[in-house]
């Protein structure tokens, strides 16, 4: 993190791809470079409207660039999504904690996501790649409404490839102007194709919060570990270091303990699937 939180580090959008009707990735040239670890998120402010809370979708390993997709959910994210190539934004951060890769070396990892939840896990995703060889395997099990809902479409067939990775997608229903030939069903539906053992093995979720509640209860059933199983709990994060205390969870702060918390380390407090 900048030693000054409130630092506004100016930046370009240079590409903008529309992912779904109302998601879109922009991708942004800060006018220096942002390192940041894969699972921390950033603030990310428009002039003369806001800003709010982010978790970039790209990888860690580069930092000179930084793709952010973003959901159309209300005022800000509704400028956001009008926003054209060479408007300027601001970027302050990065904030909060990052994904343990260094927990996951050596392991088979589930990623469990859906919605806009699966922006920081194709960061997370991403990253690992770029050192697969680290990595025993990786399953990663995608949700979305709907086959026109469905995330990073151009990039499926490329994940694909790597011999250690298993992608699957599902999608909630399949509209009858659309087309679709794999799984059908709420994105936990694909937990019964995981070959891994669930002793040893890390879990990544995050999605909605009614995805991210049932896929948890879902995985301590199969037999994964409260202390792997990694939720990526953002919150209503707003000043993003623990000064609004807007995103209390019991004791802790999504935006300075998490947003990424073991399951163990949160399951007693109140609410947190709200």
């Amino acid at each position: 993190m900048n030693n000054n939180p409130y630092k506004v580090i100016p930046g370009e959008i240079y590409d903008i791809v529309q992912e779904s009707p109302l998601i879109r990735t922009l991708r942004i040239r800060p006018e220096r470079p942002i390192p940041f670890k894969t699972g921390q998120f950033i603030e990310l402010s428009l002039p003369d409207i806001g800003e709010g809370p982010f978790t970039p979708s790209s990888s860690h390993f580069i930092s000179d660039v930084m793709d952010v997709t973003i959901m159309k959910t209300g005022f800000l994210t509704d400028h956001i999504h009008q926003t054209k190539k060479g408007d300027r934004i601001g970027i302050r951060g990065p904030f909060g904690s990052n994904y343990p890769l260094d927990k996951f070396a050596g392991k088979d990892l589930l990623i469990l996501g859906g919605g806009c939840g699966l922006a920081p896990l194709r960061s997370l995703f991403l990253t690992l790649i770029h050192e697969i060889e680290k990595y025993k395997s990786i399953t990663f099990l995608a949700g979305a409404k709907s086959p026109k809902d469905c995330l990073f479409k151009e990039s499926v067939e490329e994940w694909r490839r790597y011999s250690k990775v298993k992608f699957l997608r599902t999608v909630d229903e399949v509209p009858s102007d659309e087309k679709w030939s794999e799984t059908v069903g709420v994105a936990t539906v694909l937990l019964k194709e995981v070959k891994i053992d669930p002793k040893t093995s890390p879990a990544v979720v995050c999605g909605p919060p009614i995805m991210m509640k049932y896929g948890t209860m879902d995985l301590l059933k199969l037999g994964f570990r409260e202390e792997n199983i990694y939720l990526s709990m953002e919150k209503k994060m707003y000043c993003g270091f623990g000064q609004c205390r807007h995103c209390v969870i019991g004791e802790h702060y999504a935006c300075k303990d998490g947003p990424v918390f073991p399951y163990s380390q949160i399951k007693n407090e109140e609410d947190i699937w709200e």
